[in-house]
């Protein structure tokens, strides 16, 4: 179960399949280093290695523990790119900043598999590919366009027939898809804490239990305030994502945060095992609210999508998922599900991820738009080349100042209304 979580979307099976968490006593007294980061996910864990791997001392400081938010929760899918497609970002962004931001964003699978290689984590990692699923001609001239702007790039993409598409996934409920060849999948949690592992190792600290309840300036230094120390950096880098509360506004109204839920069965036998994604492939499919899915190591199937704010609505979306999955592979009718669990997904009002200059000295990157895996991965070592001394100019992708949602108070009901439009949307196909 995850610790200190309500219920409804704590039972989770990365908490229950955990390897140990490195220690990270809480942040006591007075303390000084170079760069502070708030956040203990995958965003501030690769900040924090990146910096301590070129001798920067760096001190992450973790309201839970390493992992405990959506990094340690999500489906475990390493995606390439951003959401939109490449000659949409350059045309966005312009040939050069926009070029980077396409190579960055595509190499940033290449990152994650790397670190995990060169650090011997433990997290099952397998990069047999990616797959989205078109589940209707609109969403297959969608992947037909996708994978000619990447292959043009030279990526390992290619698109796949309905046969193709059937034989990978087990099912036959799609016209087609596209292969990244690029992704993979991993044991989120367990790769969140491999970083951890990693990080200390290089030199980093890492404090859990210290949520940080104050920042400001004094002097020359940012002085960050937890329950029961204060620590003084020459720079912060606030990597909260969908957990941002209003530490530094207005950060918290520059994105949404959405629940996204899974849920997973029992170990399948192995008839069953084979029939479904046979090559360990994971998928993600063309909904405008989508289903995620794959197999873990053990041969556990397990299926996301949205969740919603309370827990009935959770739990229904929970039942739900589990009713799609067995209409998707009707051979999983008698399976037992065993864990059901969920957390916090940060959009941002463009769907980009945005690194946002917050106050001088002060950087924060966040809004992966359900891509966090790879694309946190990447961002994190963004914030260490500014935090290391790099040009705005010079990095990957554009700092910008904060842009505030307008009339984000009213974020629950414009979600729930969103949902609604887009379930009626895919229903009908259109």
């Amino acid at each position: 179960m995850i610790a200190n979580e309500i219920p409804a979307i704590a039972n989770s099976l990365w908490s229950a399949s955990a390897n140990p968490t490195p220690p990270c006593p809480p942040l006591e007294g007075e303390a000084e280093t170079e760069v502070a980061i708030v956040g203990g996910g995958f965003t501030g864990l690769s900040a924090a290695l990146h910096l301590a791997e070129v001798g920067i001392a760096a001190t992450v400081l973790e309201a839970e523990t390493p992992g405990w938010g959506a990094s340690g929760r999500n489906g475990g899918q390493v995606n390439p790119g951003l959401k939109e497609d490449p000659d949409t970002v350059e045309t966005r962004f312009g040939a050069e900043m926009g070029g980077r931001m396409v190579r960055m964003s595509g190499e940033a699978a290449d990152l994650v598999f790397s670190l995990i290689e060169r650090h011997g984590i433990d997290c099952a990692a397998a990069r047999t590919g990616w797959v989205q699923p078109a589940h209707d001609a609109r969403a297959m001239e969608t992947a037909r366009t996708r994978v000619g702007q990447w292959a043009r790039r030279g990526a390992a993409v290619r698109l796949l027939t309905a046969s193709e598409t059937a034989d990978i996934l087990g099912t036959e409920g799609y016209l087609g898809a596209m292969l990244d060849e690029r992704g993979g999948n991993l044991h989120p949690l367990n790769y969140a804490l491999g970083l951890a592992w990693a990080a200390q190792r290089a030199g980093a600290v890492l404090h859990g239990a210290s949520r940080v309840t104050g920042l400001k300036r004094e002097g020359e230094r940012h002085v960050l305030h937890t329950a029961r120390g204060r620590l003084a950096a020459r720079r912060v880098l606030l990597c909260t994502n969908g957990y941002t509360d209003g530490l530094a506004p207005p950060m918290a109204r520059t994105i949404v945060p959405v629940r996204s839920v899974q849920v997973a069965t029992a170990p399948l036998g192995d008839n069953v095992r084979r029939s479904i994604l046979p090559g360990g492939h994971a998928a993600s499919d063309s909904r405008r609210l989508l289903l995620y899915f794959r197999l873990d190591p053990q041969g556990r199937f397990v299926m996301g999508g949205r969740g919603a704010y309370d827990t009935a609505g959770t739990e229904h979306q929970m039942a739900r998922l589990r009713q799609v999955s067995r209409e998707l592979y009707p051979q999983l009718g008698d399976a037992e599900w065993t864990h059901a669990w969920g957390g916090y997904v940060a959009i941002t009002a463009d769907h980009y991820p945005h690194l946002d200059a917050i106050r001088p000295g002060i950087m924060a990157a966040l809004g992966y738009n359900g891509r966090g895996v790879a694309m946190a991965t990447a961002m994190g070592r963004v914030l260490a080349e500014w935090a290391a001394g790099r040009p705005e100019a010079e990095l990957d992708f554009p700092v910008t100042p904060p842009r505030p949602i307008p009339f984000h108070f009213l974020r629950r009901p414009a979600v729930a209304a969103t949902v609604a439009l887009h379930r009626l949307r895919d229903r009908i196909g259109i």
